[in-house]
Protein backbone atom coordinates (compact mmCIF):
# COMPACT_ATOMS: atom_id res chain seq x y z
CA UNK A 1 0.00 0.00 0.00
CA UNK A 2 1.30 3.45 -0.90
CA UNK A 3 0.55 5.28 2.36
CA UNK A 4 1.99 8.51 1.02
CA UNK A 5 -0.63 8.49 -1.73
CA UNK A 6 -3.43 7.79 0.77
CA UNK A 7 -2.11 10.53 3.08
CA UNK A 8 -1.89 13.07 0.24
CA UNK A 9 -5.33 12.13 -1.09
CA UNK A 10 -6.93 12.61 2.31
CA UNK A 11 -5.13 15.95 2.69
CA UNK A 12 -6.38 17.12 -0.70
CA UNK A 13 -9.94 16.07 0.09
CA UNK A 14 -9.86 17.94 3.39
CA UNK A 15 -8.33 21.08 1.85
CA UNK A 16 -11.00 21.18 -0.85
CA UNK A 17 -13.65 20.82 1.85
CA UNK A 18 -12.16 23.60 3.96
CA UNK A 19 -11.81 25.92 0.96
CA UNK A 20 -15.44 25.33 0.03
CA UNK A 21 -16.58 25.88 3.62
CA UNK A 22 -14.70 29.16 3.96
CA UNK A 23 -15.08 30.63 0.46
CA UNK A 24 -18.32 29.39 -1.11
CA UNK A 25 -21.93 30.32 -0.34
CA UNK A 26 -23.32 27.93 2.24
CA UNK A 27 -26.11 26.37 0.27
CA UNK A 28 -27.77 23.40 2.01
CA UNK A 29 -26.55 21.09 -0.76
CA UNK A 30 -22.96 22.23 -0.25
CA UNK A 31 -23.14 21.68 3.52
CA UNK A 32 -24.62 18.21 2.96
CA UNK A 33 -21.91 17.40 0.43
CA UNK A 34 -19.23 18.51 2.87
CA UNK A 35 -20.77 16.40 5.61
CA UNK A 36 -21.30 13.21 3.62
CA UNK A 37 -18.71 13.43 0.84
CA UNK A 38 -16.09 15.19 2.95
CA UNK A 39 -16.40 14.08 6.55
CA UNK A 40 -18.19 10.83 5.68
CA UNK A 41 -15.58 9.69 3.17
CA UNK A 42 -12.76 10.58 5.57
CA UNK A 43 -14.51 8.52 8.26
CA UNK A 44 -14.88 5.62 5.82
CA UNK A 45 -11.20 5.90 4.93
CA UNK A 46 -10.32 5.91 8.64
CA UNK A 47 -12.43 2.79 9.21
CA UNK A 48 -10.73 1.05 6.29
CA UNK A 49 -7.22 1.89 7.50
CA UNK A 50 -8.11 0.86 11.05
CA UNK A 51 -9.52 -2.44 9.82
CA UNK A 52 -6.41 -3.04 7.72
CA UNK A 53 -4.18 -2.42 10.73
CA UNK A 54 -6.21 -4.52 13.16
CA UNK A 55 -6.50 -7.47 10.79
CA UNK A 56 -2.83 -7.39 9.80
CA UNK A 57 -3.57 -6.47 6.17
CA UNK A 58 -1.48 -3.35 6.68
CA UNK A 59 1.87 -4.02 8.27
CA UNK A 60 4.52 -1.94 9.94
CA UNK A 61 2.81 -1.26 13.25
CA UNK A 62 3.22 -4.60 14.97
CA UNK A 63 2.51 -4.22 18.67
CA UNK A 64 0.70 -0.93 18.21
CA UNK A 65 -2.43 -0.32 20.22
CA UNK A 66 -4.49 2.42 21.86
CA UNK A 67 -4.06 1.26 25.46
CA UNK A 68 -0.71 2.82 26.35
CA UNK A 69 1.57 5.61 25.22
CA UNK A 70 4.08 3.00 24.04
CA UNK A 71 1.39 1.26 22.00
CA UNK A 72 0.28 4.52 20.37
CA UNK A 73 3.91 5.46 19.67
CA UNK A 74 4.41 2.08 17.99
CA UNK A 75 1.19 2.44 16.02
CA UNK A 76 2.06 5.95 14.82
CA UNK A 77 5.63 4.87 14.10
CA UNK A 78 4.51 3.31 10.83
CA UNK A 79 3.25 5.08 7.71
CA UNK A 80 -0.07 3.22 8.05
CA UNK A 81 -0.51 4.28 11.66
CA UNK A 82 0.53 7.85 10.98
CA UNK A 83 -1.95 8.04 8.09
CA UNK A 84 -4.63 6.61 10.38
CA UNK A 85 -4.01 9.33 12.96
CA UNK A 86 -3.89 12.09 10.36
CA UNK A 87 -7.16 11.02 8.73
CA UNK A 88 -8.71 11.01 12.22
CA UNK A 89 -7.65 14.64 12.68
CA UNK A 90 -8.84 15.64 9.21
CA UNK A 91 -12.29 14.10 9.67
CA UNK A 92 -12.94 15.53 13.12
CA UNK A 93 -11.55 18.98 12.34
CA UNK A 94 -13.71 19.28 9.22
CA UNK A 95 -16.74 18.16 11.20
CA UNK A 96 -16.01 20.79 13.83
CA UNK A 97 -15.55 23.38 11.08
CA UNK A 98 -18.96 22.51 9.68
CA UNK A 99 -20.50 22.91 13.12
CA UNK A 100 -18.79 26.29 13.59
CA UNK A 101 -20.04 27.50 10.19
CA UNK A 102 -23.61 26.36 10.82
CA UNK A 103 -23.58 27.74 14.35
CA UNK A 104 -22.18 31.07 13.19
CA UNK A 105 -24.74 31.37 10.41
CA UNK A 106 -27.59 30.49 12.80
CA UNK A 107 -26.40 33.13 15.24
CA UNK A 108 -26.00 35.78 12.54
CA UNK A 109 -22.23 36.05 12.99
CA UNK A 110 -20.50 37.52 9.96
CA UNK A 111 -18.65 35.11 7.71
CA UNK A 112 -15.75 37.57 7.77
CA UNK A 113 -15.49 36.94 11.52
CA UNK A 114 -16.01 33.21 11.06
CA UNK A 115 -13.24 32.84 8.45
CA UNK A 116 -10.22 33.29 10.75
CA UNK A 117 -11.77 30.95 13.31
CA UNK A 118 -12.37 28.35 10.61
CA UNK A 119 -8.80 28.77 9.41
CA UNK A 120 -7.53 28.36 12.99
CA UNK A 121 -9.65 25.22 13.34
CA UNK A 122 -8.24 23.86 10.08
CA UNK A 123 -4.67 24.53 11.15
CA UNK A 124 -4.81 24.03 14.92
CA UNK A 125 -8.02 22.07 15.62
CA UNK A 126 -8.87 22.53 19.29
CA UNK A 127 -7.43 26.05 19.40
CA UNK A 128 -9.89 27.18 16.73
CA UNK A 129 -12.73 25.44 18.55
CA UNK A 130 -11.78 27.16 21.81
CA UNK A 131 -11.70 30.55 20.09
CA UNK A 132 -15.15 29.83 18.63
CA UNK A 133 -16.60 28.78 21.98
CA UNK A 134 -15.46 32.09 23.45
CA UNK A 135 -16.47 34.22 20.43
CA UNK A 136 -19.94 32.72 20.06
CA UNK A 137 -20.97 33.27 23.67
CA UNK A 138 -22.35 36.83 23.31
CA UNK A 139 -24.46 35.83 20.30
CA UNK A 140 -25.70 32.72 22.07
CA UNK A 141 -26.72 34.73 25.15
CA UNK A 142 -28.41 37.32 22.95
CA UNK A 143 -30.52 34.55 21.43
CA UNK A 144 -31.41 33.42 24.94
CA UNK A 145 -29.86 29.98 24.77
CA UNK A 146 -26.29 28.99 25.58
CA UNK A 147 -26.08 25.95 23.30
Amino acid sequence: MDWGLVFNGANLMAMVGWAALILLPRWPALLSALLYLGVGVLCLLYAGILTALLTGFATGSDGGNFTSIEGVRTLFGSDAGLTLGWVHYLAFDLFVGLWIARDGDAKGISRILQAPVLLATFLFGPVGLLVWLIAREPAARKQGRPA
